[in-house]
């Protein structure tokens, strides 16, 4: 079975608007978790999730498809407006901020794994590796979820304190 060219260049656009959304939004997420302790790893994801759209943009233009630049433009648009989002907090980042972040990463790379074995099973197969990009998304969603576990425990240890601080006032 075999996908028609142009069903092809809006799923593959689709999927590049979101990798737009997310490799900036990982990329901000890294530049703001910096000093954690699993700021390197934060910091080699957001480059690895910048290399995967630039895969996704080589394909695209390999298989001669124009990339619908609205669907680009859209996905930047709402990215930046979701920095704007309402965090608790007026002028900083809070610890919920990247918590939602992890959360919203873990749901693009798992479309991003999606895409890639949607991929394999085309007639794109041959074409690229696409078992190797499947890995590399498992290991990514593995390590976001390690991530997002410590910033969970985190706000629980913050209310704990809240609560205890409460107590003896």
């Amino acid at each position: 079975m075999t996908m028609d060219k142009d069903l092809l260049g809006i799923y593959l656009s689709d999927h590049l608007a979101g990798a737009t959304a997310g490799s900036r939004r990982m990329r901000r997420l890294a530049d703001a978790e910096d000093k954690a302790s699993d700021g390197d790893v934060l910091q080699r994801l957001a480059k690895e999730i910048e290399e995967d759209r630039k895969t996704l943009m080589s394909i695209i233009e390999a298989e001669g498809i124009e990339a619908r630049w609205y669907k680009t433009a859209i996905a930047k648009a709402g990215e930046a407006v979701g920095v704007l989002k309402s965090n608790g907090t007026l002028f900083h980042r809070s610890p919920l901020t990247s918590l939602v972040e992890l959360e919203g990463m873990r749901m693009g790379v798992t479309a991003k794994y999606d895409l890639w074995t949607t991929l394999r099973h085309s007639e794109l197969s041959g074409r690229q590796d696409f078992d190797q990009l499947m890995q590399r998304a498992n290991r990514q969603l593995q390590e976001l979820e390690e991530i997002h576990v410590r910033r969970a425990e985190a706000l629980r240890g913050a209310r704990q304190s809240e609560s205890v601080s409460a107590s003896t006032d």
